[in-house]
């Protein structure tokens, strides 16, 4: 099958006119393909080939065997799928196929089955959310294995994932986290100020660690996501503007270290932690929850789940209708009690209103003859 587009693969004509297949990589031994692309033959010298190739970077490759988990793994690290990838994602799912590769990674892939994976899930990850990482990192290892003839079905198809509590383990701050953080920490600091960049601009970490004065132009933030490669332009709200005016800055990241150096994400995260601490914020909640509690405002505000989408940067738009879910459901108790007892729910406070309902006045009426 000669349209199978395999990396260092390189093909030419030899002078009797016939196709010739090598694997070149720069730094690493020249190994002719015998047969045709996508041929068992030609599969097995090239994942051969290939798990060679990887050597330096995978822990015990030397061992790699081809057709085993580890032979899959090496192709998958070396594929476009991978490659494209935001950064911090490849990390993440990197480390979750070196411990697979370490532990599995003798076994033939062939003979991964779905009650095998689904033993993995309840016996090994802990939480939904790491159940979810491990399942689409397996998930695209065998789509390079089946691409590769490796194997001819994937075994993850009809799992499920573990059942989740809650969404990614990270905590909303409501609204008096949100105050205690801001009458500790006053506007014109540096706290306050990656504070305002977490919550009025709704991003990650990664993403509000890299921002400076030149991306904010007329009236907007304009941000390219670190993890999903997404452009967004998020207006600038005055609350922000305030802050970034009042705190002074002479370098590129708004954001620096003590010693003028932009923050890491993992960084910024131990410095920020200590920032609340000070504050006396929960040690549950984190710089991501400040994200999770602009979606909440924007939910209570009546923004519909694009609307939310398009200043958060989510993709995965059920995550983002779990926030205006909740408020949904909030305003529609509220409006349902009101209906019983004609009493005017605040549904923000979930408290009565000031209004006295038609039957209330009656009983005061009797009471006062």
């Amino acid at each position: 099958m000669t349209h199978l587009k395999l990396q260092y693969v390189h093909a030419f004509h030899d002078r009797h006119g016939a196709r010739r297949h090598y694997f070149r990589r720069a730094g690493f031994k020249t190994v002719p393909l015998p047969g045709l692309p996508g041929s068992a033959a030609f599969m097995e010298a090239y994942q051969a080939a290939l798990a060679g190739a990887a050597a330096p970077v995978l822990i015990g490759a030397e061992r790699t065997k081809p057709g085993t988990i580890a032979a899959a793994v090496a192709i998958y690290f070396e594929s476009v799928p991978f490659a494209n990838l935001g950064g911090s994602t490849r990390q993440v799912r990197r480390r979750i196929l070196e411990r697979l590769r370490e532990e599995h990674g003798d076994k033939p892939i062939r003979a991964l089955e779905h009650r095998h994976i689904e033993h993995m899930l309840v016996a090994k990850i802990e939480t939904p959310h790491a159940a979810k990482h491990f399942l689409n990192a397996l998930r695209a290892v065998i789509a390079v294995a089946i691409k590769a003839r490796m194997r001819t079905d994937d075994p993850t198809v009809g799992i499920q994932n573990l059942k989740a509590t809650e969404s990614d383990g990270h905590k909303t701050w409501n609204e008096d986290h949100i105050a205690r953080f801001e009458a500790a920490h006053k506007i014109g600091s540096r706290a306050r100020l990656a504070f305002g960049l977490l919550l009025f601009t709704g991003q990650r970490r990664s993403d509000i660690v890299r921002m400076g004065r030149q991306h904010v132009r007329n009236g907007f933030l304009y941000v390219r996501q670190k993890k999903t490669n997404e452009p967004l332009e998020i207006p600038m709200i005055p609350q922000l503007a305030e802050i970034i005016a009042a705190t002074p800055s002479d370098h590129l990241t708004f954001l620096t270290t003590q010693a003028g150096r932009p923050f890491t994400a993992a960084g910024f995260g131990n410095w920020f932690r200590d920032r609340c601490n000070e504050a006396g914020v929960p040690a549950d909640l984190s710089a991501h929850g400040l994200r999770k509690a602009m979606c909440v405002r924007l939910a209570e505000a009546g923004c519909t789940v694009h609307q939310i989408a398009a200043i958060s940067g989510h993709k995965n738009l059920k995550e983002v209708a779990l926030y205006t879910k909740a408020v949904d459901q909030k305003r529609l108790a509220a409006q349902a009690m009101e209906k019983m007892t004609g009493t005017n729910q605040d549904a923000s406070s979930g408290k009565p209103s000031s209004k006295v309902s038609q039957f209330d006045a009656q009983v005061i009426e009797r009471k006062g003859k």
